[in-house]
């Protein structure tokens, strides 16, 4: 019988697998950057949840385009091109400057040339990834649990998305933050954000706080928090939007970091996941939206979009009643 239920993730059991992994999404990240146009708050950048692991989606190269997935079913890093071509690196226990040295000889064979900088992002030590052996490892069954919270969350981060028609990022994993988000915007300008995020380019963090949003995602945590997450804030912050009623009760709002926190556990073992987390981004958004006096009736669905909706799921009803 399929098994539905929500993995554990603790991070002290799979920090080492946890830890080499972000270098590697970083390594394939980086291709997607250096090779797409830019697009506003580094959506370029970013990596998407697929059915099998994590896909950079079609990078164009010239009258080509490549793809690069992480499949966390077989552990494979595939190659594509709209060629035909393709090629197949195995995921498999080594450092971080084994994968880079295999990955850059995959491109040669994909007639890809790179032009990114070969250093890890957002990450204390930053070892160039051709000099990193101390990242060595590969759980295939810590990888696969992770990949399946991203699936589970993923979908639960798409059905938000939909009530919201002003402009609304993606539902993307950042590779140098190593979380999945999704962003809502009120369509005004921010004052300019302050820069200082460590490890970060104060020109990259400023155009990512360029207009007012609030943001959720999910995050498997770090050394300083070793936990596993999820997290919403708001750029500006309201005033008093830290002391604003967050569902569930066990999301509280961590000083340090500025926004409010829920611990994964709360979610996974909650009676209804799906619901307990949802009730977190709604009530995140309604807090950053009502007191940030956003111009909800413009930027919310319409009577007529629920409509369709419905019409819709009658359609596939009626549809699974036929069959």
């Amino acid at each position: 019988m399929m098994n539905l239920t929500w993995p554990t993730l603790e991070y002290s059991e799979w920090k080492d697998t946890y830890e080499t992994l972000h270098r590697w999404t970083q390594i394939v990240g980086k291709l997607r950057l250096c090779k797409s146009p830019w697009c506003n708050h580094s959506w370029n950048t970013t990596l998407y949840v697929t059915s099998r692991g994590l896909s950079t989606s079609a990078i164009p190269l010239g009258q080509r385009s490549l793809t690069v997935d992480f499949d966390f079913h077989d552990h494979q890093l595939i190659f594509q091109d709209s060629l035909g071509k393709s090629f197949v690196l195995l995921l498999q226990n080594e450092t971080v400057a084994s994968f880079y040295e295999r990955f850059l000889e995959a491109l040669k064979i994909m007639d890809v040339e790179p032009n990114f900088d070969p250093v890890p992002n957002e990450v204390e030590d930053g070892i160039p990834f051709a000099e990193d052996t101390v990242h060595r490892t590969y759980n295939p069954l810590h990888a696969h649990e992770f990949f399946q919270v991203l699936v589970r969350v993923n979908n639960i981060f798409q059905k938000f998305r939909t009530d919201f028609v002003g402009k609304s990022s993606p539902v993307h994993f950042f590779w140098g933050s190593f979380d999945l988000a999704i962003t809502r915007f009120s369509g005004r300008r921010a004052p300019e954000h302050p820069g200082g995020i460590p490890h970060l380019s104060n020109d990259v963090v400023r155009e990512a706080y360029s207009h007012e949003e609030m943001s959720c995602g999910f995050w498997p945590g770090n050394a300083m928090y070793p936990h596993a997450a999820f997290y919403s804030y708001a750029y500006p912050e309201p005033d008093r939007f830290s002391k604003a009623k967050i569902m569930p009760p066990e999301a509280i709002y961590n000083q340090d970091l500025h926004e409010f926190v829920l611990p994964y556990e709360t979610v996974r073992t909650s009676l209804e996941p799906a619901a307990t987390l949802m009730s977190f981004l709604e009530s995140s958004y309604r807090a950053a939206a009502n007191l940030g006096h956003w111009d909800r009736d413009m930027l919310e669905v319409s009577p007529y979009l629920y409509r369709l909706k419905e019409r819709v799921q009658f359609s596939f009803d009626d549809i699974r009643t036929e069959q």
